[in-house]
């Protein structure tokens, strides 16, 4: 069978979109969240449904460009709307400080420096508040696991495509989220 529904089939055992994700995230992430998702049902869905009806209204819907486009952008918002609620139901939100800041855990500042002396600041945080711009990344990311729990000046290696990386632990620290 061809068309657009055929994948490429990959092992469910090594597939790395099956691992499970933490359900973690930091309190300014689910505020965040939360704003996203008040928006899209509070102004965009409202505004797309009076798109949608007044497209309707003008008479066939079969060669309605506005009304084909403000319907499947109205159904993209409602299944984003329902993924975002069932999401914050499922996350814990991390709201305090852990007993040893001196530490790496989650939602820590860190800054690495490598073989060569580059360094590399980060921030671990939930699978939802990945940003490759502001270099923060999930706690689930190889470089975050070789992390955690280690302290000031440890070293540690990750294995990377272009082989084994080893970097220092230069620096922790951690936000204050009652702040």
């Amino acid at each position: 069978m061809k068309g657009r529904n055929m994948t490429r089939w990959r092992d469910p055992a090594k597939d790395p979109r099956q691992e499970p994700k933490s359900n973690l995230i930091t309190a300014e992430g689910a505020e965040r969240l939360r704003g996203i998702l008040d928006h899209l049902s509070r102004v965009k869905r409202p505004a797309l449904s009076a798109k949608v009806g007044e497209a309707a209204a003008l008479g066939d819907r079969s060669e309605n460009a506005d009304y084909t486009y403000n319907k499947k952008e109205l159904n993209r918002v409602i299944a984003r709307i329902r993924y975002l609620t069932k999401r914050l139901d499922e996350l814990t939100v991390v709201d305090r400080l852990p007993a040893d800041t001196g530490k790496v855990f989650f939602g820590a500042f860190v800054t690495l420096e490598d073989e060569e002396g580059e360094e590399m600041h980060i921030r671990l945080v939930g699978h939802d508040e990945t940003d490759t711009t502001k270099r923060w990344i999930s706690v689930d990311a190889p470089l975050a696991k070789a992390l955690l729990g280690r302290a000031l000046d440890d070293e540690v290696t990750v294995a990377a495509p272009g082989g084994e990386t080893r970097y220092v632990i230069t620096e922790i620290a951690y936000r204050d989220p009652q702040a």
